[in-house]
């Protein structure tokens, strides 16, 4: 029993450090956010605490010659590969598919532990994984800062010829001392000349949780100079 609550109390705290890192990033909008650090904090985890337990099971002076996660090493470098073909470049520096790499990654540790009979470590990994994806990301959402409760999109604006294009960006970003409404912040952007003497503006918003992205296209679209608006969300 003893063993048990040990394992409980790792993998308990690979899944706060993990959230630890993932609010780290997240507060500085990098792209390994919340799920994907605990995801890959709980599953290697799993697969150090099998290997340690494995070993003891499956090894040690009766068979001198025989190392139990050896093929386990193996399965868990090969589904890297798996996971890493869903990881995808969308559009400027935005990176989508993180959190479904690691989960196909933590899927291979669960599969390992089963397959080697540590039937407790695996409940409890996958019950683990299941908060860290679903659970936890929900109430860091409501009860932490703001920043952690903010998505990014990706917005293409064409705009006329003017010679306004900071107060423009400012209209954008909501930057209005007298406006009580949650400001936009650009996180990417790319100007660049096309026929007619217009402009395209490629842009990277991070935006409060609870606008649609409905809102921000007509937002957009009603701003002076604004001829079109493309938003898509990331």
């Amino acid at each position: 029993m003893t063993n048990e609550l040990e394992m409980m109390l790792k993998l308990g705290l690979a899944l706060l450090f993990g959230l630890l890192i993932g609010i780290d990033r997240q507060i500085k909008q990098k792209q390994l956010g919340l799920r994907p650090s605990m995801v890959i904090c709980i599953a290697s985890c799993l697969i150090t605490i099998v290997s340690i337990e494995a070993f003891g099971k499956f090894g040690g002076p009766n068979h001198p010659n025989m190392d139990p996660m050896r093929l386990a090493a193996q399965i868990v470098s090969g589904v890297g590969f798996i996971g890493a073909g869903v990881i995808l470049r969308r559009s400027n520096e935005v990176i989508s598919g993180l959190t479904s790499a690691a989960l196909i990654w933590s899927a291979s540790a669960l599969g390992i532990a089963i397959g080697a009979g540590f039937y407790i470590q695996a409940v409890m990994g996958v019950i683990l994984l299941i908060l860290a994806v679903n659970v936890v990301p929900f109430l860091i959402r409501y009860l932490g800062p703001e920043t952690l409760s903010r998505h990014d999109v990706a917005v293409k604006i064409v705009v006329e010829s003017n010679y306004r294009m900071t107060e423009l960006i400012k209209r954008i970003e909501r930057k209005d001392p007298q406006s009580k409404t949650k400001q936009f912040k650009i996180r990417y952007m790319k100007l660049k000349d096309i026929d007619n003497n217009r402009q395209r503006i490629d842009l990277t918003l991070s935006v409060p949780d609870n606008h649609y992205t409905t809102e921000i296209y007509y937002y957009i679209k009603k701003i002076d100079h604004v001829q079109s608006v493309e938003v898509e969300h990331l």
